[in-house]
């Protein structure tokens, strides 16, 4: 018969002489842990960290233990649901066998693998910021183009207001024709007028 907590407790050992500055004991009954992992650092020395939680069932390591992350720093969900994921399949794979350095050496390489991404999603959204700012200036620069679409609703723009400026001449047009004397009334307040003509014909 498997002496369980035997097996338990020279794993306990093991982990706390490995991660002597990141393992602490929560509880004794049962028996419940935290260590902290932290990814390599990466380019700009940023580091991304998680701290996992286990707890051993009656039966580890014929069943799996308890896990959960419960803290993390610079991942986003996705990552912690990824962990989590890797976490699930390790505990399988390895049923039957102690297994925590296991699972918290997996969960180191996917941190540091993590650290790698984080370069390549800063340099990816530079490559797109810069792209962007690229677009904006050929847009200055070229204006918009032209199709049918945006022509038609730029020459019904134009020619409404074309008419609109023959609408105001032809209003101040007929405002100055009230002012506007006809030749009759000229003829009629300067009879010099009938005689201006013949002179400019004899001369």
């Amino acid at each position: 018969m498997t002496d369980y907590s035997e097996e338990q407790r020279n794993e306990l050992e093991a982990l706390e002489s490995i991660y002597p500055d990141s393992f602490t004991v929560l509880s004794e009954k049962p028996t419940t842990f935290t260590i902290t992992v932290t990814s390599e650092a990466g380019e700009n020395d940023e580091t991304v960290q998680t701290t996992l939680k286990f707890t051993y069932r009656e039966k580890y390591p014929d069943e799996t233990p308890l896990y959960e992350v419960i803290s993390q720093e610079n991942l986003d969900d996705n990552d912690v649901t990824d962990i989590i994921k890797l976490l699930e399949q390790q505990a399988e794979e390895n049923l039957g066998m102690v297994m925590i350095f296991t699972l918290v050496s997996a969960v180191q390489e996917k941190l540091n693998e993590i650290v790698d991404q984080i370069k390549t999603r800063r340099e990816e959204e530079k490559k797109q910021k810069e792209k962007e700012a690229e677009e904006e200036e050929k847009q200055r620069f070229h204006g918009t183009p032209v199709t049918i679409e945006n022509f038609l609703n730029w020459k019904a723009k134009f020619d409404a207001e074309l008419l609109e400026i023959k609408r105001k001449k032809m209003k101040e047009e007929e405002q100055a024709g009230k002012n506007k004397l006809s030749g009759k009334q000229l003829f009629e307040m300067d009879h010099n007028l009938d005689t201006s003509d013949i002179q400019f014909l004899e001369e």
